[in-house]
């Protein structure tokens, strides 16, 4: 099992050598305009494109499912949909959905897996979505690191 690596940095910029892949959480209702993604759409603007296009399409556009969108020679983004709307719900529960988040990073873990590709990542979850990264960690520790997948985690 590898350890996941934290640094302080910029998420959209992985400087490690090989495949790279960025991976961040979208929500289910087809929304892109605040948070992490804006900072994608600033470099690259095929995975806002590729997520909308995917969203109007409804074609497993679903909680825990990714797009992979290469926007470089060796670099990937995941779009993974672990957000369900944008607020809290009437039970004032945050967006996030851990279940989802687990199915789509063993999807991303597969795809990594294959290609033999880094993640990198802020702490994904956390911020709109309202997630805990105590929640979260294990997850990633239990589908990418411990997988000896080389992970990433950036705090801006």
């Amino acid at each position: 099992m590898k350890e996941i690596i934290y640094i302080k940095g910029d998420a959209t910029n992985p400087t490690t050598i090989g495949n790279k892949m960025i991976v961040h959480i979208c929500n289910d209702i087809g929304g892109w305009g605040k948070g992490f993604v804006m900072a994608i759409s600033k470099k690259w603007k095929e995975p806002e494109k590729k997520y909308r296009e995917w969203y109007s399409t409804q074609l497993n556009f679903d909680l825990g499912e990714v797009q992979f969108v290469q926007v470089e020679k060796d670099l990937w983004i995941a779009n993974l949909i672990g957000q369900h709307k944008i607020n809290k719900d009437e039970k004032g529960e945050a967006p996030i959905r851990y279940n989802a988040i687990e199915e789509g990073l063993q999807k991303i873990a597969f795809f990594a897996e294959q290609n033999a590709i880094s993640i990198h990542m802020p702490r994904i979850g956390c911020g709109l979505a309202g997630g805990k990264w105590e929640n979260i960690e294990p997850i990633v520790q239990r589908t990418l690191s411990g997988k000896n997948i080389e992970v990433t985690v950036y705090d801006f």
